[in-house]
């Protein structure tokens, strides 16, 4: 069985599963839901129609792009890589507001059952596709709906504490969630596998923030603006090699997290009213600040809301990119003079 399983190419581990298809997934979130949620609010904000129903094609494959992401992941072959669009579908659609984790969990099943039986008939064309299709719409009918049921009511839980205790869970989602963006694993498609929007939304965003901005600021010594544009606008995780040898280099993006959360909860009110998988997206792209923009043109839209005022810009510009900057710089500069950060700690190879 393990000679056949290695043939296979199905390894049970917590880094090919947790890790890997987790990224995978993220990314698949990032080129259908995300970016078509972007042209969307672009098209509306200009009165380009086009651009709506271009964004609107886009954010409706959210299921099939995240299950071909994590088949691709799990270096499933062709035949099996290109049915799990299917099972994406199936499974987004009937987790609900959980559908991301759904497709998580059901597309590793069928991918590892169609790589089961992939190239073991002289039919492989017709049995491949029909195991892979059959096995992940058949899990999704079973699991999806209650996989969904789970993560959308922990995401719930989490929103209604951040709502009545928002100083504390300030902190802890902005920590947690910044922590997460840093390491190998995908804020983002925890965010929207939990449906995390609202004020906690808003803290996820500031952790985020933290780290990617914090690490940028604080390591621009050693990587100059290519260090800041790469870790800024793309990921934090890029230090995550240093932070292995020098686990203290930590300290100051997560001491920002832990002040500009509570801050953006109780003071600001920021909340994450777009799309959920941008909580977890910081200035990726500047994906978050789109995030909360859309979310205030959704408010405005729904009556909730009369009007972006300059206290929004203000709290949104701050929590995003000069509290992490200034916090992080500063207490960078503290560890370097004590020596706890050495010279060429924070460079980036």
């Amino acid at each position: 069985m393990k000679e056949f399983l290695e043939r296979k190419n199905i390894s049970f581990s917590l880094k090919r599963y947790g890790v890997d298809c987790l990224s995978a997934m993220a990314q698949g979130l990032f080129c259908s839901l995300l970016i078509g949620t972007i042209i969307k609010t672009l098209g509306q904000q200009t009165g380009i129609e086009y651009l709506v129903t271009i964004g609107s094609y886009a954010s409706a494959m959210a299921g099939p792009a995240m299950a071909i992401s994590i088949g691709f992941a799990l270096q499933a072959p062709p035949l099996v890589l290109f049915s799990l669009a299917a099972v994406g579908g199936a499974a987004n659609e009937l987790g609900g507001a959980g559908g991301p984790l759904a497709v998580l969990i059901i597309a590793i099943l069928a991918a590892e059952c169609g790589k089961l039986v992939s190239k073991e008939t002289k039919i492989d064309i017709l049995v491949t596709p029909f195991v892979t299709i059959f096995v992940g719409v058949a899990f999704s009918t079973l699991l999806a709906p209650g996989i969904g049921t789970a993560a959308s009511s922990l995401g719930r839980l989490i929103m209604w504490a951040t709502e009545l205790q928002p100083f504390l869970m300030g902190i802890i989602v902005s920590v947690l969630v910044g922590i997460a963006l840093t390491l190998p694993i995908s804020s983002a498609a925890i965010c929207a596998a939990l449906s995390l929007t609202g004020l906690a939304g808003g803290a996820a965003v500031a952790g985020c923030c933290a780290n990617m901005v914090g690490f940028a600021v604080m390591s621009f010594k050693e990587n100059k603006w290519g260090g800041l544009i790469s870790q800024g606008l793309g990921t934090s995780m890029l230090q995550m090699g240093n932070i292995l040898k020098n686990p203290r280099i930590w300290i100051p993006p997560i001491i920002a997290s832990a002040i500009t959360g509570p801050l953006a909860t109780c003071v600001f009110h920021l909340q994450m009213n777009g799309t959920p998988v941008s909580s977890g997206m910081g200035t990726c792209g500047l994906v978050g600040q789109i995030g909360v923009y859309s979310g205030w043109i959704n408010d405005i839209a729904a009556g909730t809301k009369t009007a972006v005022t300059a206290f929004d810009w203000i709290g949104l510009i701050l929590i995003s990119f000069i509290l992490p900057a200034v916090i992080s710089l500063v207490i960078g500069n503290i560890l370097r003079k004590i020596n706890w950060i050495k010279e060429n700690d924070l460079k980036l190879d």
